[in-house]
């Protein structure tokens, strides 16, 4: 008897596993307006839209106790999701939170955890509704669904981006790539010398980036504010190159993203040297920035300009045909193709 071919999970990948996991699925329900395939899944029940979103995260995989303070990993937990929500152009709600404990884990450090979690429900004003707890014999899992509500008229998905439209991002990126980098190292360097102690000085917003990074919800609020629906959305927790691929990918378009209009901090830029990593590479496919990655209408840009705010929103591409494909245009002119290489978690 010929044995049926085994296919390594490898040679899918992330995004390929989820194509492949996710084709058969047929909505049977009218209330589903969305599926899988966006930042959040839409329930529609009325005037108002229903948005979840949930998220997987496993010791070993996600994050590194060895350097996470356990009150960071709570406040980022929620975050996670809820910049998901954001995403969706909706107001996150209320949170369900489910996790494993290993036997190494004592009641004050659950407590840490959770002080974390407490802060994060404080700071964006959601609730924590329920959730579940086991025992793991693999370390610490951590499970956080959010949901969140909006208007019908208002849920923008990755879908929407027509040809000529402006792509604009909120803030820096590469940041929470190069702290995570700095982390490893210094990590490195005191298992193989713990009498050495770790060199963080200077590098207090790399951290913060990484370690305990923010939902843009004043970004949201901008959007609202000044009138400017996007037509496209999603959150840079993969790298620019990957979330401007799932954009164009939805909506059956291609893009052009210029390199010098790419904003990557001085910080970054400065460690990514250093450490001999372009920080080029560190913004397209560094991971968990968490900024909003979103399109609009060209016309619509004059009101981010005039806007009475301190908030920087950047243009960094326009959108094209699909048969032109999805660039970067480098400052020397030359037509690089995106590539999603996502983010590679520790």
């Amino acid at each position: 008897m010929s044995k049926k071919k085994q296919t390594e999970i490898a040679e899918l990948g992330e995004f390929g596993l989820i194509d492949h996991l996710t084709k058969n699925i047929k909505i049977k329900n009218d209330s589903t307006a969305k599926g899988v395939g966006d930042d959040a899944a839409v329930l529609d029940y009325g005037n108002k839209q229903v948005v979840i979103s949930t998220d997987l995260l496993l010791e070993g995989i996600h994050f590194d106790l060895t350097y996470t303070p356990l009150k960071h990993l709570g406040y980022k937990a929620v975050v996670v999701n809820l910049s998901d929500i954001y995403a969706m152009n909706a107001d996150p709600k209320q949170i369900t939170v489910s996790i494993g404990l290993s036997s190494k884990m004592s009641v004050e450090a659950v407590d840490d955890f959770y002080e974390g979690i407490y802060l994060a429900c404080e700071r964006y004003g959601v609730d924590l509704i329920g959730g579940d707890t086991s025992s793991s014999l693999t370390g610490f899992a951590i499970s956080i669904t959010a949901v969140g509500e909006g208007e019908k008229e208002d849920i923008t998905y990755r879908s929407g981006a027509g040809v000529n439209d402006l792509i604009c991002v909120s803030g820096d990126f590469g940041a929470a790539y190069m702290g995570l980098q700095l982390l490893e190292r210094e990590k490195k360097i005191f298992q193989s010398n713990p009498e050495v102690q770790p060199d963080l000085a200077s590098h207090d917003y790399l951290l913060e980036r990484f370690l305990k990074p923010e939902a843009r919800k004043e970004v949201v609020e901008l959007l609202r504010k000044i009138d400017v629906k996007p037509t496209s959305m999603i959150d840079v927790s993969d790298g620019i190159s990957s979330e401007l691929l799932h954009i164009c990918k939805s909506s059956g378009v291609g893009c052009r993203l210029y390199e010098e209009k790419v904003p990557i901090d001085a910080t970054t830029a400065m460690l990514a040297e250093e450490m001999g990593i372009n920080p080029l590479v560190a913004a397209l496919n560094g991971g968990e920035d968490y900024e909003l990655l979103f399109t609009i209408k060209q016309e619509d840009y004059e009101k981010f300009v005039n806007a009475d705010s301190k908030m920087s929103i950047y243009a960094i591409g326009h959108i094209t045909e699909e048969s032109k494909g999805a660039y970067m245009i480098t400052t020397a002119g030359q037509e690089v193709k995106l590539s999603a290489q996502g983010w590679k978690h520790v």
